[in-house]
């Protein structure tokens, strides 16, 4: 386990992402707003446009060891339940640095983690385009299996 970052460090961290993010939303075409969590804790809101799922928010949270980011991707399946589930775990072999999980609702989430020491503008870019590639990548394929009577 990291030692965690002093809150110092964690303020400078912070202002690191927020410049980043300001550098995305001046000049990254798919991303289309920022907010702030004034009032929480350490949050950031990422809204992207996407094609296959036209408007989708990672949401990126600071901790003392980790900036840990997710996305909903999709409500739980209304059938082809083990397909469906399959066909996500499957998926998450081929993922880097994230994987589909399950939260509230039984919704599916894509969420990861990554350690203080390894943030950077390269692994700020990786994280943001990883997440919308593979929102855009899987979306539509899952949706297809977990609401397939919608399609036909």
């Amino acid at each position: 386990m990291t030692t965690p970052s002093s809150p110092e460090q964690i303020e400078a961290l912070g202002g690191r992402i927020d410049a980043w993010l300001g550098d995305q939303l001046a000049e990254n075409p798919v991303v289309a707003a920022v907010e702030r969590d004034l009032d929480g804790p350490r949050s950031w809101f990422v809204r992207l446009l996407g094609q296959e799922k036209d408007v989708f928010t990672i949401r990126l949270h600071l901790d003392q060891r980790t900036l840990a980011y997710e996305t909903y991707v999709m409500p739980a399946p209304e059938e082809n339940h083990a397909a469906f589930y399959e066909h996500l775990l499957r998926r998450n072999s081929r993922l880097y640095g994230a994987a589909f999980g399950i939260g509230e609702e039984d919704a599916v989430f894509l969420q990861g983690r990554v350690d203080h020491r390894l943030l950077d503008a390269d692994e700020f870019d990786r994280i943001l385009g990883s997440m919308y590639a593979w929102v855009e990548q899987f979306f539509g394929p899952a949706l297809r299996i977990g609401f397939a009577s919608k399609f036909h």
